[in-house]
């Protein structure tokens, strides 16, 4: 199972409306930063797995997609990091983590 990437508000907006019926997994992440290149790498390897097919799974790359990144921060109400996995359900927060919490074990535990 792969991510999509979402690089505009619109792909924003339709993802966050289908969280009322799919739950979002959505990383943000940074090209420019070893940490968020870390937290890809287990982002992949949880994918790679077995993982909650009943989710869509997103990234954003936050430099390339400012805005948009900007906007979700807005959105859920959640102060902007990077890396950062946030999982929306019902077009909220439902859970978040950030930097070196970013662990495929970790997401495991939430989504599984």
């Amino acid at each position: 199972m792969n991510w999509t990437e979402i690089t505009t508000i619109e792909e924003w907006n339709e993802a966050l409306n289908k969280s009322s019926e799919r739950g979002q997994v959505l990383l943000k992440h940074s090209t420019t930063c070893p940490v968020s290149a870390n937290a890809l790498r287990e982002y992949e390897q949880y994918l790679e797995g077995t993982p909650n097919e009943n989710l869509d799974y997103v990234l954003v790359k936050v430099i390339e997609s400012r805005p948009v990144s900007n906007q979700i921060a807005e959105d859920l109400n959640v102060k902007h990091e990077s890396p950062q996995i946030i999982f929306v359900k019902d077009k909220a927060k439902y859970w978040t983590t950030s930097h070196w919490s970013v662990t495929k074990a970790h997401i495991s535990a939430v989504l599984d």
